[in-house]
């Protein structure tokens, strides 16, 4: 996501310091000359406290707003909100930087001396800490001496070096022009498009990872609203969930509820909440989901690193311009997005797509078993044929199923009767998914799909899609949860019931699978101690 404007704009008419006083803005030179004085000041104090960036925090304020107006950005507009430093945090960087309440960049700032080039730094916690920040699309890195322009982990430009040193040169400090370029481009930076799909995988896996990493550091650091928030993700859908495994659970969720608002075309700039209310309508599952994970202030002040930044960027995907009118634009999205995001998870969960010449040629065989050992003359478009696709992930089995299904009826009734036994088939079609994120895109698929066949105004509202584990055992008791979480706990108790009650005529998926998989069956291996446990599935 890199657009900039590398020449900035930066001159001599600036904004004025104070509304509607005469133009007061200060040349480079005084404004550099005023921040090697305030610098040099605070770094000599005996008195001072703190590390020596520390130090270097209020001047550095100054400079930002003075070079604000160098580059016609009023200073009034621009605001640094500055974090308190703890040695543990790797994903916040010392500045928040909006500019006219937009939410604009980050600057981290290192000691005197450090440099300006992260991919040159030797401390492991410094090193750690870029290892993170470099998902973010507009940073900027200083020790006082240098300044650099990070646009999604690329350097813009150089390295700008300024002439002296701030411990020791107080007013005699100065800086280069190429300075107020590196300013202009930070400023007036803005978040440019999704161009493909590959790219929209690209760009919110890594936010989504800097979001995981803040919400484990978070964690770590004992916040209360996330733990406390930990301890209900797990009553509603894995109770066996590690810290880590929720921070997974919770960055994905959030990141694939803001794809799947861009894809109903539902703003973020108005809010999160709002946006997942707008979502809940049509996708009550991921919207209760976004809403709940993202509903508390504490939350989102805690977060605000990672939450504003995939806010601002995925705000301008539109998701038809991406697809360009393929249906088939999110077949291997997830695969994409967990390659960059994280490649061992997508091992571990078996997250390799199968490819739809072979979902056709299953499928077909299905079919053909259906109408001649089973004498079902309609195949899969039978009303006595129930599927299910355990392990669905985003969905493509099922795709292939309700297209089958439509050609059968096209060929045998002709197409106007196509919509209505699609509906109907929908019914018969279940699914459970234990990710969110390939959950929500099986979900926009398979809804892409029905509004290509019925029509938009026809899809049903709530399709048979579970966030369940498939081997989870199905009569445990459900704790009391808030209203809030109805809609999750409902799916929750029809996804049980599936399981318990319904007979399922056809099982058809590509499950993730290990070796020696002895032991991981859950209670379908070993037992729930109900009864009824022998319920068909």
């Amino acid at each position: 996501m890199r657009k900039s404007n590398r020449d900035g704009g930066c001159d001599r008419l600036g904004a004025s310091w104070n509304d509607g006083e005469a133009d007061m803005s200060p040349t480079l030179r005084e404004a550099v000359a005023r921040f090697g004085s305030e610098a040099k000041t605070k770094l000599a104090n005996v008195a001072a406290v703190g590390e020596p960036e520390e130090q270097l925090r209020a001047p550095l304020e100054s400079l930002i707003g003075d070079l604000a107006e160098l580059c016609a950005v009023s200073r009034n507009d621009v605001t640094a909100v500055g974090e308190s430093r703890l040695a543990e945090l790797h994903t916040r960087p010392d500045y928040a930087i909006t500019v006219g309440n937009a939410l604009t960049g980050f600057i981290e700032v290192k000691a005197p001396g450090k440099g300006a080039d992260p991919r040159k730094f030797k401390d492991r916690h410094d090193k750690r800490q870029w290892e993170k920040l470099r998902s973010l699309p507009n940073l900027i890195y200083t020790d006082g001496n240098e300044f650099s322009l990070w646009h999604d982990g690329h350097l813009e430009g150089s390295v700008v070096h300024l002439t002296g040193d701030i411990e020791t040169s107080g007013a005699n400090l100065d800086a280069p022009q190429t300075l107020l370029s590196l300013f202009g481009g930070f400023f007036q930076w803005q978040p440019s498009a999704p161009r493909d799909a590959r790219q929209l995988a690209d760009v919110s896996a890594r936010l989504c990872r800097l979001l995981r990493d803040e919400v484990s550091e978070q964690l770590a650091q004992g916040s209360r609203a996330l733990t406390a928030l930990a301890a209900d993700w797990r009553k509603l859908f894995f109770p066996e969930a590690s810290d880590e495994q929720f921070a997974d659970g919770y960055a994905q969720a959030v990141t694939f509820g803001m794809l799947m608002a861009r894809a109903r075309e539902i703003p973020l700039e108005d809010g999160l909440d709002r946006a997942a209310r707008q979502l809940g309508e049509t996708s009550s599952l991921i919207g209760t989901a976004l809403r709940i994970l993202t509903d508390d202030a504490e939350n989102q002040a805690t977060l605000k690193t990672s939450l504003g930044t995939l806010t601002r960027v995925l705000d301008t995907v539109h998701w038809p311009a991406i697809s360009k009118g393929d249906p088939d634009a999110w077949l291997y999205f997830y695969e994409d997005f967990l390659e960059v995001y994280d490649n061992n998870l997508r091992k571990q969960t078996g997250s390799y797509y199968t490819p739809p010449e072979v979902v056709g040629a299953m499928v077909r065989l299905v079919d053909d078993v259906l109408r001649d050992r089973f004498e079902l003359p309609a195949g899969l478009a039978s009303s006595e044929v129930t599927v299910a696709d355990p392990a669905v992930g985003t969905g493509t089995f099922l795709l292939g199923v309700l297209r089958r299904i439509a050609k059968t009826v096209k060929d045998d009734e002709g197409p106007g009767a196509v919509p209505a036994a699609v509906e109907a088939a929908v019914k018969r079609m279940i699914s459970f998914e234990i990710q969110l994120g390939p959950f929500a895109v099986a979900q926009l698929r398979i809804l892409g799909e029905l509004a290509e066949i019925m029509g938009p105004e026809s899809v049903p509202p709530h399709l048979r899609m579970f966030v369940t584990d498939a081997l989870g055992n199905p009569y445990a008791e459900q704790d009391w949860l808030p209203a809030m979480f109805g809609p999750i706990a409902e799916s929750r108790r029809q996804a049980n019931e599936i399981k318990q009650k319904e007979p399922i005529t056809v099982v058809i998926g590509n499950p993730p699978y290990k070796e020696k998989a002895k032991g991981r069956g859950g209670w379908v291996e070993s037992g729930s101690g109900n009864a009824a446990e022998s319920a068909p599935l």
